[in-house]
């Protein structure tokens, strides 16, 4: 008998010294440096207090420097938070730069961000990513709009993406009937103005990319937004409606909502979360 006690006895010491311990969950907010093939990019990560999450991806709308895009960064991951009825979701903003790279070409940041989450998270912060969504809010929209045509997802989510039409934009800039932008002259720097080159403009524009999306796609749209948006906007949906490579896209239009639609419209707020859950 005394031979089975001491037996039992190291056996579950045993067990117990050879057993990993799993970590406990932890939740907090950091900002990280990540890197994915050789492309940079700093993140806000806003972490539950669990080690198996499904990830919400946002991208920050229009920043006219770059020394501001952290703060932007951070709204927009609260933007996002405070209409997402899941307390489950990790949700990491991606604080890509605007301010010295031609407009559109820091898709390359918003990918590495998309592909560090899908291929890296796992291992550099100790946590098992389930699905992962993307959102995006104005230029944000525009970003995860995009690399819903690279790159497979569980769902995306776009509000007031744009801009839609860059020819038009930035030909209104050069004739004086709107204020200049940043976007706008360096293009024009670079490729001349939309008259004698409108085709490199339309390249980047948000109309040119309407087809081959990977995922579902949810759209939210004021209408009550700035006339430049609305220009375009039925154009865009035409065109997507009419995509025959595409997963589906779904349309939320409030009527009398503005350029934060998804943010300020319960309608909207609903649909968002009715999307994401039933993904």
């Amino acid at each position: 008998m005394r031979f089975l006690i001491l037996l039992s006895v190291f056996f579950f010491s045993f067990v117990k010294a050879n057993r990993t311990e799993q970590p406990i969950p932890e939740a907090y907010r950091i900002i990280k440096s990540i890197t994915y093939n050789n492309i940079n990019v700093d993140v806000v990560i806003d972490k539950p207090a669990l080690n198996e999450v499904d990830v919400l991806l946002v991208f920050h709308g229009t920043v006219m420097y770059d020394n501001g895009i952290m703060t932007a960064a951070n709204t927009t991951l609260d933007k996002f938070k405070g209409i997402l009825d899941r307390k489950d979701m990790m949700i990491v903003s991606v604080a890509y730069p605007q301010e010295n790279v031609l407009f559109g070409d820091n898709i390359v940041q918003g990918e590495a961000a998309l592909l560090w989450v899908k291929n890296n998270a796992n291992r550099e912060l100790g946590i098992i990513v389930k699905k992962v969504f993307l959102g995006g809010h104005s230029q944000g929209g525009y970003m995860a709009t995009r690399l819903n045509t690279m790159h497979q997802t569980n769902g995306v989510i776009a509000n007031a993406p744009g801009p839609l039409n860059l020819v038009y934009r930035c030909q209104l800039e050069e004739n004086g009937q709107i204020q200049s932008s940043a976007d706008c002259t360096k293009l024009k720097n670079v490729y001349g103005t939309t008259t004698s080159n409108p085709n490199a403009y339309f390249k980047k524009s948000l109309l040119n990319f309407t087809n081959g999306f990977k995922s579902d796609i949810l759209f939210v749209q004021g209408l009550n937004d700035a006339p430049i948006q609305l220009y375009s906007w039925p154009t865009f949906k035409r065109d997507v409606s009419s995509c025959t490579n595409c997963q589906n896209s779904q349309f939320v239009e409030i009527v009398g909502g503005k350029h934060v639609s998804l943010f300020e419209s319960p309608t909207a707020k609903i649909e968002f979360n009715k999307f994401i859950n039933s993904h």
